[in-house]
């Protein structure tokens, strides 16, 4: 069963399409990663589904059922079958109470404040306290909970009393996927989880990907083509913001127009330094494209 989908979804800026007419579904047991040559529209398609920009054309969907309030009711349609709500026009904090939540190109924590509490704040925000911000700390004990159990999950249970700001990088990216599953979304969206992460700490990343998509559909965008061919269910290739493959990754890597595109002849290992598979595709810079 499909938990996203896009239908026509277009964004232009002036003269340029950033993303072009692209439909997408994505399944609530999926794991599918958006790769892409710099500049293909990775992360505007991200900030479309998210709200954090309005189409110029186009709808967003989620599946119906995933909680909060965006404006529209939740509708059953007829037999029994999963209706669809539309976010396309929803604020950022309606998508991510619908269950859509994402992690950032830029690690996106709070320094100062402990692991634990980074966590906490994210749970309570998706929670029925979020406005409850005059009240002791310790009587939200089911999000201090959530938020142990979710840094345990992350590998981070050791360092929950640690200010973020004295946790190494890869750390960090750590624990923004914690921050994102706050609130158990339905669907996850993660920018480059592995952008900077030191050699050491990219098993430990790939590791908590791998079971983070155990139990939710995560929309994954990584230039580390190693890890996205061991690691993705589906591959959906971005260029100058159309869809130009969408497959298994096995068939994605043979596609001649994703070979001229973005992957070079790519072949297992042969990767660069950076992790792309050759100099014209490297990591976005700056988190837009």
């Amino acid at each position: 069963m499909s938990v996203l989908r896009t239908a026509g979804l277009t964004k232009r800026f002036g003269g340029l399409t950033a993303v072009d007419d692209v439909d997408f579904e994505l399944a609530e047991d999926e794991l599918c990663s958006l790769i892409g040559p710099n500049g293909a529209g990775k992360t505007t398609f991200f900030d479309l589904l998210t709200g954090a920009l309005e189409p110029t054309a186009g709808t967003v969907e989620l599946a119906a059922g995933g909680g909060g309030e965006s404006g529209t009711e939740d509708v059953d349609e007829p037999g029994g079958s999963v209706g669809w709500v539309d976010v396309t026009d929803a604020p950022l904090h309606a998508t991510a109470q619908r269950g859509l939540h994402r992690s950032y190109q830029v690690t996106n924590v709070f320094p100062t404040s402990t692991v634990l509490e980074n966590v906490r704040v994210a749970a309570q925000a998706h929670g029925t306290d979020s406005f409850r911000g005059w009240r002791n700390v310790n009587s939200f004990e089911p999000y201090l909970e959530e938020a142990h159990a979710i840094l345990d999950r992350v590998g981070l249970a050791g360092k929950a009393n640690e200010p973020a700001e004295t946790l190494s990088h890869g750390e960090k990216r750590q624990l923004e996927v914690g921050v994102a599953l706050a609130g158990d979304p339905e669907v996850l969206l993660l920018d480059e989880p592995n952008a900077g992460v030191s050699s050491e700490s990219v098993d430990d990343i790939i590791a908590l990907i791998e079971d983070v998509a155990g139990d939710h559909a995560v929309l994954l965008v990584e230039h580390n083509m190693d890890i996205v061919m061991n690691v993705s269910d589906r591959i959906v290739v971005l260029n100058r913001g159309e869809v130009i493959a969408d497959g298994p990754p096995e068939s994605v890597r043979d596609d001649p127009a994703v070979q001229e595109a973005y992957l070079g002849g790519y072949e297992p290992g042969d990767l660069d330094d950076d992790g792309a598979a050759d100099p014209a595709a490297e990591a976005d810079g700056g988190g837009t494209e």
